[in-house]
């Protein structure tokens, strides 16, 4: 019994101890001044839209708000990770200080899955997964399917973000998830009356693909037909594919 009691006692200390270095460090941390700033960018799908250089302005306005040696008090992480999802390219971000005092910036970038493309090219944008526009970067350009009208006229990304537009972004999204029509689709139009078409970056065949509906049943056709007509033909036996109808694969 009086072992026990000891084992106790030596335990409770244990712990105030522990509790006790545990807030000096806090306490330490909490008023060390910041050491240097670290940048990490997560370049999913090998995406280059903002660099370490671009972040680290944002944080410091450029230049203006000094960050290394600031007191801690003069520095507001929630307003720098704010500054940082402000950004277009910027999907998500965390700012933080370790124990050393050094802040760190940990930025996920968005990631573009089509290009709408307008007549004059300065205007053309990005399109993400969310259906939200991207702009062009100076810095990279993405491969990802162009999207257009084929009478010219513009593309807005409000245009996916209604409840039939989110049908077109999700046929957009299977392309991009699935590496081989990603690799095949060349560009995409979305016709006056709703229906797709596409081009291929192998055969001369134009692909008409009608509504965004069935998309992984209308994209396991046209799978036939690439494993059981060009084989057999060549690629440049017919110029036009239909897969809109249920159970139907048309080659003309």
């Amino acid at each position: 019994m009086k072992r026990k009691a000891h084992n106790l006692l030596f335990a409770t200390v244990c712990l105030l101890l522990l509790a006790g270095l545990t807030a000096f460090a806090a306490v330490r941390q909490a008023n060390r001044r910041v050491g240097g700033v670290i940048v990490t960018i997560g370049n999913e799908f090998n995406n280059f839209f903002i660099g370490e250089r671009e972040v680290t302005g944002l944080l410091t306005r450029q230049g203006q708000d000094r960050l290394e040696g600031a007191a801690p008090e003069d520095v507001n992480l929630k307003d720098l990770e704010a500054r940082l999802k402000a950004h277009s390219f910027v999907k998500d971000a965390q700012v933080y200080r370790d124990l050393a005092g050094n802040l760190h910036a940990d930025v996920r970038q968005s990631r573009p899955i089509a290009r709408l493309v307008h007549a004059d090219s300065r205007q053309d944008s990005y399109l993400d997964a969310d259906g939200r526009r991207l702009p062009l970067s100076p810095l990279f350009t993405a491969r990802v399917v162009p999207v257009s009208r084929p009478d010219g006229a513009p593309l807005s990304a409000a245009f996916f973000q209604d409840s039939s537009g989110t049908r077109y972004l999700e046929f957009l999204r299977y392309v991009d998830e699935q590496p081989f029509w990603r690799a095949q689709v060349a560009e995409v139009f979305v016709g006056p009356n709703g229906k797709i078409s596409f081009t291929q970056q192998v055969g001369d065949q134009r692909v008409e693909f009608g509504f965004p509906e069935n998309i992984s049943e209308k994209f396991a056709k046209l799978m036939v037909f690439y494993r059981q007509i060009p084989p057999v033909l060549g690629w440049d036996t017919y110029h036009r594919v239909n897969v809109e109808f249920k159970d139907q694969i048309i080659c003309e």
